[in-house]
């Protein structure tokens, strides 16, 4: 009897030893989150601005992008799941171009997200992926800091090219993509295309009354 209750105290004992170190270590990661988020987001938000003010670099505008957006409802043609942002480029009170992001859900590893600027004449001006979770070394090459690939966009609507030859040329489409990785364009494709099509469904609301 004595045997089992030294048993049993060891056992309360490592069971204490342990509950104790589980509270150590969520107080260590609970301050280390307090910490190091706020640093985390800023670089974030950082990045952002920047990414923002590359997509419009040779678009006239004067407003700030980054605080001049309004909110946009889950769409099926943008793929958000959650409410997005739609930002308006504006000289004066000219609206000249939006900023819309965008997420195609069916890349190779998982969702491509997206930010497209697009013109009032419902042209692509520039287009970024801001994250992926692609291969490295084969589908990371829509990243525009792997490859000059993304920028084939410039200058696209759905009248150039039309609507059925928005897809890579191995579906006959008039898209380049590299051997090996066709998913992962097709999906960029997919997605900028659903951008437009949601683009042209929606200027008024966006703020093209003039268009």
């Amino acid at each position: 009897m004595t045997n089992f209750f030294q048993n049993q105290k060891i056992i309360f004992q490592t069971i204490l030893v342990m509950l104790l170190f589980g509270l150590v270590f969520a107080l260590i990661l609970g301050v280390f989150y307090e910490k190091t988020n706020p640093v985390i987001l800023k670089s974030e938000a950082d990045a952002k601005k920047r990414m923002l003010s590359s997509l419009i670099e040779n678009v006239k505008h004067d407003n700030n992008v980054e605080k001049d957006f309004f909110e946009i409802e889950p769409s099926s043609l943008l793929g958000n799941k959650k409410t997005s942002k739609a930002y308006r480029v504006k000289y004066g009170d000219k609206l000249n171009a939006v900023i819309l992001e965008t997420r195609a859900p069916d890349g190779y590893s998982g969702d491509i997200f997206l930010l497209v600027a697009i013109n009032k004449q419902s042209e692509i001006i520039t287009t970024r992926v801001i994250k992926h979770q692609e291969t490295p070394g084969l589908g990371d090459y829509i990243d525009i800091e792997k490859n000059p690939w993304i920028d084939a966009f410039k200058e696209k609507s759905l009248e150039n090219p039309s609507e059925k030859l928005w897809a890579v040329k191995k579906d006959n489409g008039d898209f380049d993509y590299i051997s090996g990785a066709t998913i992962t364009p097709r999906a960029v494709i997919k997605a900028l295309k659903k951008t437009l099509l949601f683009f042209e469904s929606n200027k008024h609301k966006l703020g093209f009354n003039d268009v």
